[in-house]
């Protein structure tokens, strides 16, 4: 979703009914200088900060996963207890910092061309995205 959309208009556009809800939360997450990686948790926390509002965590949660169907989130799965989501749907790297529990955007840049040497066969690799988990020294 782009950051200066009308937000009623492009969930209309996706099928998605504008609850005053979805529209708050669409605020918080694209209503940002930089990319936003949250946890659901993180975002009910965000959301009343920013607002001052209570939204349910099944809200948010349903809200989070519909937007993800849509192509608005991209989910980052670090272990089988710890899911992160990306405002930033295109095909980029991360850092996770283990102590502080923060994902950070890797460039392009930084990560030199990577060579897959297995192939499976009827498949075909559509991206590669490393996550580089990192912890203090």
């Amino acid at each position: 979703m782009a950051k200066n959309c009308n937000f009623i208009e492009k969930l209309r556009e996706t099928g998605l009914r504008p609850t005053k809800q979805r529209v708050k939360i669409c605020e918080v997450l694209y209503k940002r200088e930089k990319t936003f990686h949250f946890t659901i948790n993180e975002l009910v926390k965000k959301i009343s900060e920013e607002n001052n509002e209570k939204i349910s965590l099944a809200t948010v949660y349903n809200t989070v996963h519909a937007f993800k169907k849509k192509g608005y989130l991209k989910e980052i799965t670090l272990n089988n207890d710890s899911t992160y989501f990306d405002t930033n749907t295109s095909h980029h790297h991360h850092f996770y910092d283990k102590t502080t529990k923060e994902l950070i955007d890797l460039n392009d840049e930084d990560v030199e061309k990577i060579q897959i040497n297995k192939i499976l066969p009827g498949k075909k690799i559509s991206s590669v995205e490393i996550l580089v988990k990192v912890d203090n020294e």
